[in-house]
């Protein structure tokens, strides 16, 4: 969470009563929050930034790192907030929205999810959207801004990060089904993930940074796309990729 980024409301920017600011309006607010990433690093950071509940009034009550994990978790904790990241290794974000749809309806105990991701794909951000989620922001957010998204998800409020909340509008004010794309159906999530930054430039250095993993784990990943894609070098790849507007 590093370039600070406002998280904005589908319907409008944040009112100012929703300050994350110790000894502010979130400092006598309390929430419950599962946190769900595969990123063990990334979850320990998070809980650190946001994790102060006397500060934030955020209680992190527990952790996950796969589909099976995060549904055990939360079925068992019940929190008001489900931080939830797309890509997980069980079926990623969306198998989680879909084993836990009726948690989604108990209206003794309602449990909204956040979708928290590096991924500003539009397919991710419709893909969770429609599986049941309150709002989308990428990983690039603050903390303060996280905390803030928490507590206006919890009181039911649709959050997007900038220029997401576009995708959502134009997915459900369609009524044609988004076409097939064969070959990018024979893309895992992560393959999806590291052929997008590949196609932005990014060295795989930088790539392992940003999807914390190993550089060799990046240049594995980018063999089996040119692989399934049956293109040659990066600069293919990067043109096979703006051709299909997913740079």
């Amino acid at each position: 969470m590093s370039e600070p980024t406002e998280a904005n409301r589908a319907t409008g920017p944040a009112e100012a009563a929703g300050s994350a600011a110790p000894g502010g309006a979130a400092g006598r607010r309390h929430v419950r929050v599962v946190l769900v990433d595969d990123h063990r690093m990334f979850r320990t950071g998070v809980q650190a930034e946001i994790g102060q509940t006397e500060q934030t009034g955020v209680e992190v009550v527990g952790e996950a790192a796969d589909v099976d994990q995060a549904v055990t978790v939360i079925t068992a904790t019940r929190p008001e907030v489900v931080l939830l990241d797309v890509h997980l290794p069980g079926g990623g974000g969306v198998e989680v929205l879909r084993r836990c749809a009726p948690l989604m309806g108990d209206t003794e105990q309602l449990v909204r999810f956040l979708a928290l991701s590096v991924s500003d794909a539009a397919e991710d951000v419709i893909g969770v959207i429609r599986g049941g989620a309150r709002g989308y922001v990428t990983k690039t957010i603050t903390g303060t801004d996280l905390v803030d998204s928490i507590f206006r998800v919890q009181e039911g409020d649709a959050v997007f990060s900038p220029r997401l909340a576009g995708f959502v509008l134009d997915a459900f004010a369609s009524t044609d089904a988004p076409p097939v794309d064969e070959d990018l159906d024979r893309l895992t999530q992560r393959e999806r993930e590291v052929l997008r930054l590949i196609a932005r430039g990014y060295a795989y250095k930088e790539i392992a940074k940003q999807l914390f993993i190993s550089v060799k784990t990046v240049e594995s990943h980018v063999s089996a796309v040119l692989r399934k894609l049956q293109l040659s070098n990066r600069h293919e790849l990067t043109r096979w990729a703006t051709a299909r507007r997913l740079v």
